[in-house]
């Protein structure tokens, strides 16, 4: 066989689109063939942040989001199958990640579970292709915190046997995977990535995200509500250790700027500082300060972000994975889809010590296509 296609299929935090890349993986290598992003509506994305925090009527809203989803899905497939003229056959597996709803990671007061909507039932019988899914759960069962699992496929690829790196992920929360040239991979959480400020700037300018980091940029950083929003309990936990919306939301900052006359823009530019702070703190007490860094998700567009962790980290170099060759916002959907081949050739797809599971494990549920 001369091609390996696997589809990996995101949808993240933010809830701001569908990502879909088709990766060949034949002899080893992870090469990117093509990528389709589909936007999700205002109204669907309000269903999912609906979904997040504890409401009314959760279970049949649930329901009708995951089939609504998993459609959704299926049309994203078939519309990044049809711009590459590709069909179900040539595709192996499908990743599907799916939408988080919930995440309640081991340690936090209530019991731990993540939950993640999307059904693949649908996925595969709309498309015709096997579809692996629900990864996460079973990293949970075995004593982790199902979360982050891109460190994985960090470490498959991005690995280098010459310099140490670290790879950030800034998605709506980042995590940092540390990737020594002696091969011991760590990663984690560091807290919230772009969730704070997209949701600050969807409240005040009516905006998706903040382009460049352009509204942040035009206020000033408030230093006492910054060590306030650090003190944060997440920030004092030590790895491994995950989050999500659930802790980091329009709520809990609203809650923190009571009694508080600051101005909107200088909100956005001291949450900006709260995402550099929070992931510069945690890269210092695991890498070398001749490491290379490299930023991968949405956050790497974020020229005001980019331009704040390089004045921090001085002495490293601090780039996008761009110079790796793969474009920032690929990388999520492409480690689905390697993790759907760990899958299907039955190998682990989480890393112990990133997650905390007691034993690396085969991730994932399998929806046969036929």
């Amino acid at each position: 066989m001369s091609t390996e296609y696997y589809l990996g299929l995101m949808s993240g935090t933010s809830a701001d689109a569908i990502d879909l890349a088709i990766v060949d993986f034949h002899q080893n290598k992870s090469e990117l063939i093509g990528s389709h992003s589909l936007p999700l509506t205002p109204e669907i994305r309000h269903q999912i942040h609906s979904l997040t925090i504890p409401g009314h009527n959760e279970i049949d809203r649930l329901g009708q989001l995951d089939c609504q989803l998993a459609e959704l899905f299926a049309l994203a497939i078939s519309q990044l199958l049809g711009k590459l003229g590709l069909n179900p056959q040539q595709i192996m597996a499908i990743g599907s990640h799916g939408q988080t709803i919930r995440h309640r990671p081991p340690g936090n007061r209530d019991a731990s579970f993540t939950l993640q909507i999307g059904d693949p039932n649908i996925i595969a019988e709309r498309t015709g292709i096997t579809t692996v899914a629900d990864f996460r759960r079973r990293d949970m069962a075995a004593g982790g915190q199902g979360a982050p699992l891109v460190p994985a496929f960090h470490h498959a690829v991005f690995q280098s046997t010459s310099v140490d790196r670290v790879v950030i992920n800034i998605g709506g929360m980042a995590n940092v995977t540390w990737l020594p040239k002696s091969g011991k991979t760590l990663g984690f959480d560091t807290g919230p990535g772009n969730v704070l400020m997209d949701v600050w700037i969807l409240k005040h300018l009516g905006k998706a995200y903040d382009t460049n980091g352009d509204w942040a940029a035009s206020g000033t950083p408030d230093s006492e509500l910054l060590l306030q929003l650090l003190s944060h309990e997440f920030f004092s936990q030590l790895p491994p250790k995950s989050t999500g919306r659930e802790a980091f939301n329009l709520e809990w900052l609203s809650s923190m700027l009571k009694h508080k006359t600051l101005h909107a823009a200088d909100v956005q530019a001291t949450l900006l500082q709260l995402t550099a702070h929070s992931i510069v703190k945690d890269i210092k007490k695991l890498a070398t300060e001749e490491c290379e860094i490299y930023v991968c998700g949405g956050g790497a567009y974020n020229l005001n972000l980019m331009t704040e962790l390089a004045l921090q980290l001085p002495q490293s170099k601090v780039a996008t994975t761009e110079e790796l060759g793969v474009a920032p916002e690929w990388i999520e959907a492409m480690a689905f889809a390697w993790l759907a081949r760990q899958t299907m050739m039955r190998k682990a797809g989480n890393l112990s010590a990133v997650t905390g599971a007691n034993r690396e494990i085969i991730l994932g549920g399998i929806y046969f296509a036929s």
